[in-house]
């Protein structure tokens, strides 16, 4: 049986986060399946945190598309340029962006209006190509810092691994 998800909306983000990881190699440690990665790692992000949408969008065409992949939360979008909106500046920057107030971004894209602040983590492969992004969407406003910044990118880290599946294009 799996472990059970714990709530970490009132935890210290930098202990949440040390919390998650240890789950994350408890529960992936002989995983070599990145879409498998993906899925656990977006329904851990998504249950700990209450976020509105936890998910990654796929590199499908290097440099030009990317493409949702494994998700908790309502609908996202089927596939999204590189440079448009927040996830596509963050594929096509290969940076981690953050986003206070979504409304106040140019050339968002409002795959849910409820959404009101964002972070967006670019994911590596062993041979630091992107093959996507971490997508998290928050209803409150400023909900990201830079404790979600560094407990994200070590999350994302496990990617950078070399036994894992490639995701196929």
């Amino acid at each position: 049986m799996e472990p059970v998800i714990p709530d970490l909306r009132e935890t210290p983000r930098t202990d949440a986060y040390a919390r998650l990881l240890e789950m994350q190699e408890l529960l992936l440690h002989d995983s070599t399946d990145a879409i498998a990665g993906m899925a656990t790692l977006s329904a851990l992000l998504h249950h700990a945190f209450g976020h509105l949408w936890t998910g990654f969008y796929r590199v499908v065409e290097p440099g030009t598309l990317l493409r949702v992949g494994p998700y908790q939360g309502s609908l996202g979008c089927q596939d999204i340029a590189f440079g448009r909106g927040v996830c596509g500046t963050a594929a096509a920057e290969g940076r981690t962006v953050v986003v206070a107030d979504v409304h106040a971004f140019p050339g968002h894209i409002a795959c849910d209006a409820r959404s009101r602040s964002e972070i967006v983590v670019p994911v590596f492969d062993a041979k630091g190509a992107l093959m996507a992004v971490l997508d998290i969407d928050s209803p409150v406003l400023d909900a990201f810092g830079e404790a979600d910044v560094a407990g994200l990118e070590r999350l994302v880290a496990w990617f950078t691994r070399t036994t894992y599946v490639p995701v196929p294009a």
